[in-house]
């Protein structure tokens, strides 16, 4: 939805900064609320994909840093 106005947005923007009738074309603006769901989607998928991969180096850290301060005082 919200990919989907953006694209519309930004066809009609478009148009009215070339002082054009809003909806000139028509398909233009299913065009760019095609790519506006895909780009974000993709924003969505990337986020989730960036999180997790934060996560897993978070873990790392905290395990290094158990290993390097606990680890070592055992002995």
């Amino acid at each position: 939805m919200v990919g989907s106005l953006l694209g519309l947005g930004t066809q009609m923007y478009s148009n009215a900064l070339r002082k054009l009738p809003y909806m000139r074309h028509p398909w233009e603006h299913l065009l760019g609320m095609g790519i506006g769901v895909v780009a974000a989607n993709q924003m969505v998928k990337w986020e989730a994909k960036s999180n997790e991969d934060l996560d897993k180096l978070l873990e790392k850290a905290r395990l290094a840093n158990e290993r390097r301060y606990f680890d070592d005082h055992e002995d």
